[in-house]
């Protein structure tokens, strides 16, 4: 007898810029069914569902009972208040970055969704980069990280500042890298075009010795996300943009009394949508009740290293 397994059934609460893309995934997957979308601007939830041949809502407690599991995409200042809402439901839910708005409103998330055994993952999306997830088994021990991510202003994201904006994105994927307590921090930053720090730069020194230097800027004159990685041995630079990583690697027998060879590769990495194995990633974890790839813990641990980056924040 063929064994068949029933779609979940799925629901995006904020279909903004980047909520009209999670509906497009649940809509386009075979094993979701997108149940409906909701949007305080109601013209755009009916846009979004008649893209996505779905219902439009007008609140998101319409869709308590009907739904397995929700993408959350609304302003950060609301992520606590609806995320809690769905978990207390016993829904399952998938919530954009930055986790919630102040990291005590994080701990009260993940320990909501502990206390009611639930699926809490959070849009952290770099990690389903796959010039990112290529470093395994070439990334063994970091001792120095630098990170530039800088994009032209736009006004969306405008509601936190840059670190919880652009820079949560690194500190997010640095810390799943290090694995180790931060020891230390300095920062600095600068309001441009906002009342809040709109470049800024912090360095990170770990418990294990490594140390790590991030820039974001939300209003350079172009577009730029990369990473470069030292190790003993080797030299790494991660190109998120151009799905590309170029590694450096000292020959391990070098000729007696010569300096030791530099071998140099460069790797094009699939340009696979880091979205859909995103919300494919939570839906196994639905389905399958697994920790997630970036958990709620993990997402709290991110912006709690960003709140304290904010925290020190040298602002001329």
């Amino acid at each position: 007898m063929s064994h068949t397994t029933e779609p979940l059934r799925t629901g995006v609460v904020g279909v903004g810029y980047l909520g009209r893309f999670h509906a497009q995934k649940y809509a386009a997957l075979s094993d979701a069914a997108l149940v409906g979308v909701v949007d305080v601007d109601s013209a755009r939830a009916a846009a979004v569902a008649a893209e996505c041949q779905t219902r439009a809502l007008a609140d998101y407690r319409d869709l308590f009972g009907q739904v397995d599991c929700v993408s959350i995409a609304v302003p950060t200042q609301w992520h606590y208040a609806v995320a809690r809402d769905f978990l207390l439901h016993d829904i399952d839910v998938l919530v954009e970055k930055p986790l919630t708005a102040t990291g005590s409103e994080g701990r009260e998330l993940v320990e909501i969704a502990a206390q009611r055994n639930r699926i809490l993952q959070v849009g952290h999306l770099e990690r389903f980069n796959p010039a990112l997830r290529s470093l395994t088994g070439i990334l063994t021990a970091p001792r120095f990280i630098e990170c530039h991510r800088v994009a032209p202003f736009v006004e969306r994201g405008t509601d936190v500042d840059v670190v919880r904006d652009l820079m949560i994105h690194d500190l997010d994927v640095i810390l799943s890298l290090v694995r180790s307590p931060v020891a230390s921090m300095e920062a600095f930053g600068v309001p441009v075009l906002t009342k809040e720090p709109d470049i800024a730069n912090a360095r990170l020194r770990f418990a294990s010795g490594c140390v790590a230097n991030i820039t974001a800027s939300r209003v350079a004159l172009k577009r730029e996300r990369k990473m470069r990685l030292f190790q003993l041995d080797t030299y790494i630079v991660v190109d998120y943009g151009e799905h590309r990583i170029r590694i450096c690697r000292r020959d391990p027998t070098p000729q007696e009394g010569s300096l030791p060879n530099i071998t140099y590769e460069e790797r094009e990495v699939g340009g696979e949508d880091a979205l859909e194995e995103e919300i494919r990633a939570f839906l196994r974890a639905v389905r399958d009740h697994s920790q997630p790839i970036v958990s709620g813990q993990d997402g709290l641990q991110a912006l709690e290293v960003a709140e304290q980056i904010v925290g020190c924040l040298e602002v001329p």
